[in-house]
This record gives structure tokens, sequence and C-alpha cells, in this order.
């Protein structure tokens, strides 16, 4: 959060400071959190004047493009740029792992934002949408309906993804849940009785 960002440039200030080559990655680890914290467009106004001419490289150039997709909300430009900067990116294990919780966030919200104004739509119009191949949208949609981040089903049968409105969820579950947990009560009471006349 905010406070791992302050400490990040704390960190980049001391290495700068001391012209240590340990600057660098200080700086990339607090742009970084300027992109997971969803403020992607202050990269760039961290970049400008001296810092920026500073430690120019691929290295930033890299986290500018990845600003750029978070910006855009763009998954195509992301995978474009993980390929270009592949090195850049994916040698350095924090980045990596949490450009693929950027990822997942980005293609969850491009996904949520082309199947929103259907009632019904074909898996693979949504693949073709997003351009990416049908299995990935698939279970990045399983996995959305699954944690409830969106109401509908996939009958996998026909390849569609049937959409619900909020308000149209079907109570059926809840309601067997309370009948369960009075008939629980309604047991509770006449096993009480049976031991009072025994």
């Amino acid at each position: 959060s905010s406070g791992i960002n302050a400490e990040y440039g704390e960190a980049f200030e001391g290495y700068d400071s001391i012209e240590s080559v340990h600057a660098l990655k200080g700086l990339k680890y607090m742009l970084l959190c300027k992109i997971m914290l969803g403020a992607p467009e202050e990269v760039q106004s961290l970049l400008t004047g001296k810092m920026g001419l500073k430690y120019s490289g691929r290295g930033i150039d890299a986290m500018q493009a990845i600003a750029d997709a978070g910006k855009k909300r763009d998954i195509a430009i992301f995978n474009q740029t993980i390929s270009k900067y592949e090195a850049e990116l994916q040698k350095d294990g924090v980045i990596e792992s949490h450009l693929k919780a950027l990822y997942d966030t980005l293609l969850e919200k491009n996904l949520v934002r082309i199947i929103e104004p259907y009632s019904r739509v074909q898996l693979s119009h949504v693949a073709e949408t997003i351009a990416l191949p049908y299995e990935v949208v698939e279970r990045k949609l399983s996995q959305i309906i699954l944690d409830k981040k969106f109401s509908g089903i996939l009958d996998q049968r026909s390849g569609v993804l049937i959409v619900f409105d909020a308000s149209e969820e079907d109570q059926t579950y809840t309601y067997a849940l309370e009948t369960i947990s009075h008939m629980g009560k309604v047991v509770d009471a006449l096993f009480k009785k049976a031991q009072k006349l025994s």
C-alpha cells in the first residue's frame, strides 16, 4: 500500500544519494507500487525531470509501458509489453509475481466490461473480442463466477455464458439453508422433550 510505496521511495532516495546500483531497483519497485495501487498515471510524473533522465533505459521503459497498459486497461498492450521487455520484467521475481497479479486483474476487468451488456453471450465471441484463447477465457470466467465477482452460469455444452442480474439471483440455496437451520432447532427441541419424558 502507500506505506510500502513510501518505504521504496526512501530506499530509492538513500541509494540514489550514494550512487548505488540498487537505486534503479528501488525506483522500479516504487513505479510498480504506483501501477499496482491503480495509479499508473503517476508513473510518468515520477519520471519527469532529472530522475527520469538519470535512470532512463529499458528497465524504466518497461515499467512505463506496463503503466501505460494499466492506464488504458488494455490486456493486448500488456501482453505485448511483457513480450517486448521479457528480460527486464521476468528476471526480477518481485516484479514478475506482481505482474501476474496485475494481468489477472486486467483480464478480469476486461472480461467483465465485455460481458456486462449481455444477458447471453457466446464464449467464442468473448474470446475473439479480447483476442485470447477460448480456454483461457472460459477458465477465467469460471473463476470470476465462482468468486462471486459476476453473477451467471457457463453452459459449457453450448459455449454460452448466461448472465444474471444481481436482483435475479436465485434464493433457493439461501432458503434451503434457513429451512435446515429451522429443522435443526425443531429436532433439538423434540430431543429435549424426549429426554424429559424418559
